[in-house]
């Protein structure tokens, strides 16, 4: 019998440090998200250029990542973490005060930068801060508490866009603002965060990772997870709740609410899962649920299966998300230094993010949502495809180096 005593491994304070940053973070994603549209608007543009500032902050991303995998790897994770969250301050607090559309535009996608910046940035400290044997663990936390401020957010930011429209982006500034200086005050000090100034630190680039047949599959599972979960699920669901179920605003917040909520118990779950049982299994059982129940919402005009396919939807993404997260981590290692690869990551979910709401939404228009869903079940199949042929990346022993094959 084996004696592992994987799942009670402690993970560092600088790990909860970063798991309340993230919450925090994504509260004041959720503040803004709703009043964002309707700001836009409030200058006198029409529907397309409202939907360009909101589409503006994932293209500036993606377009940005290289960039912040490259910084990464030159000045190390925490600075470029506190740089990237606070001009992601700055930029909200100026779109707070904009006095026309030009400069709401340019503020929110300045704010695109530094979003992308901290983002490769916290993936990297996870990585090199979690014991290899809790990286499922760590990755979940992370998730979570992701999912759990995206989730709490709307509801505070609604009741801002009573007093005003400008309000939510004033205190999402100033929540960042004071977010980036408890992130420095914690950090400051730690040996762990600290970088190690080693120049025979190996650095893993990014076409020596794509040859690893894991971090292929993470890449096309990250794609396949930006393209439903990012993408399809904020744009073509609630048009698919209007235009074929007949219901209202209301309803398509409860499939949302329902989606985030079982996504939360399988990150909770899952995460050990991964820990001890290994990446693969739980990323394979994953994809096939997100595959399922993608495919399932577009062949449904009963509420209640409509609900039930979001379920093993929101079941499926969260039971992959620690998974690809952790053998990212392990093909990298804690050692090694990967800016690029992480960049690389972080980009294949914005690329699912911005093309998939496209693509679907252009063949619900042209042909029908059930051949949109069609085509994102096929996305996500196509990503377990690549699972299916990958190595599985659970340490067997304490890690010594990043795999390179």
């Amino acid at each position: 019998m084996s004696t592992t005593t994987t799942p009670r491994v402690a993970l560092p304070r600088e790990i909860w440090v970063l798991v309340g940053a993230s919450f925090l973070i994504a509260i004041g994603y959720g503040i803004v998200g709703p009043a964002l549209p309707n700001y836009a608007a409030s200058f006198d543009v029409g529907v397309t250029a409202a939907s360009v500032v909101v589409s503006a902050f994932a293209f500036v991303r993606l377009l940005f990542a290289p960039m912040s995998g490259r910084l990464v790897t030159r000045f190390g994770e925490r600075p470029i973490y506190l740089w990237g969250v606070s001009i992601v301050a700055i930029g909200t607090l100026l779109c707070a005060v904009a006095t026309d559309y030009w400069q709401l535009l340019f503020f929110r996608a300045a704010s695109g930068v530094g979003s992308t910046m901290f983002t490769v940035s916290a993936i990297g400290l996870l990585i090199r801060l979690s014991p290899p044997e809790a990286r499922g663990r760590a990755s979940s936390l992370w998730g979570s508490s992701f999912l759990l401020g995206g989730i709490a957010g709307p509801v505070v930011g609604g009741g801002l866009v009573t007093v005003s429209l400008r309000a939510p982006f004033l205190v999402y500034g100033i929540a960042l603002v004071l977010t980036t200086l408890l992130v420095w005050w914690q950090l400051r000090h730690s040996s762990l965060v600290a970088r190690q100034q080693d120049d025979d630190a190996p650095e893993l680039t990014f076409r020596q990772a794509v040859r690893h047949p894991s971090y292929r599959a993470a890449l096309g599972s990250n794609l396949a997870n930006g393209w439903v979960v990012f993408g399809v699920r904020m744009s073509l669901l609630p048009l698919f709740v209007t235009a074929v179920l007949a219901k209202d605003e209301s309803f398509t917040g409860i499939a949302l609410a329902v989606f985030a909520a079982v996504n939360a118990l399988a990150l909770l779950f899952v995460g050990r899962v991964t820990d001890k049982r290994g990446r693969k299994l739980p990323a394979l059982v994953g994809l096939a649920l997100l595959a399922v129940g993608v495919v399932g919402l577009g062949f449904t005009d009963d509420p209640w299966l409509f609900l039930a396919a979001v379920a093993v939807a929101g079941l499926g993404a969260g039971a992959l998300n620690p998974a690809q997260n952790a053998a990212v981590a392990d093909v990298l290692g804690s050692k090694a230094r990967g800016g690029s690869v992480l960049a690389g990551f972080q980009m294949a979910a914005d690329v699912g993010a911005v093309v998939g709401p496209l693509v679907a939404g252009a063949i619900a228009e042209k042909w029908s949502y059930s051949a949109a869903f069609g085509l994102t079940g096929v996305v996500v199949a196509l990503a377990l495809v690549l699972w299916i042929g990958a190595r599985e990346t659970l340490p067997a022993e304490k890690e010594t180096r990043p795999a390179t094959e």
